[in-house]
């Protein structure tokens, strides 16, 4: 079943390669990576890396849709929601980037990490994508969280360890 999910899931990304079958060649015997055009299929809205896994982790509650792929960059630090194709490209806010009509995605095949691009979930070729407003209310909460553990963090890392004395 795996399997076909992975091969199910690999047809369904390159189909929005110009040339499919190049793309899977690049996947299996080339660097590991596709650029792939946004906007036809689907679209990507990357975060910084803290931000997105909260809020993935968030869009695991129950009653909630299984999220849609989703990609991380480890050496960019950012995680990548791919979500319905929108050409008004709606998305803003502070480090939020969006890759639409027009933007080139790297993208990794779905059965492997590529350099520093891995799938947190990968497509299962069903098409199933992030639901926007699920994914805002996400990234909303996330931030939330995040701005609240900032302050908490930022002490302790400043002031390190208290000071022990000698006995």
């Amino acid at each position: 079943m795996a399997n076909t999910m992975w091969r199910r899931g690999l047809e369904w990304l390159a189909a929005a390669a110009a040339d499919p079958r190049a793309c899977k060649r690049e996947w299996d015997h080339g660097e590991g990576i596709a650029l792939l055009e946004a906007g036809r299929f689907w679209d990507v809205l990357t975060v910084p890396d803290r931000l997105g896994l909260l809020a993935l982790d968030l869009l695991w509650r129950p009653g909630l849709p299984v999220p849609g792929p989703t990609l991380v960059d480890t050496a960019a630090g950012r995680v990548g929601f791919f979500l319905p194709p929108d050409p008004s490209g709606g998305w803003v806010g502070a480090g939020l980037r969006y890759a639409t009509k027009g933007s080139w995605v790297a993208v990794p095949p779905p059965y492997r990490p590529a350099r520093s691009l891995e799938w947190l979930i990968p497509p299962d070729g069903n098409g199933v994508l992030h639901p926007p407003g699920p994914l805002e209310t996400a990234l909303r909460e996330a931030h939330g969280a995040l701005a609240v553990l900032a302050p908490m963090c930022g002490r302790q890392g400043r002031s390190g360890p208290a000071p022990v004395r000698g006995g």
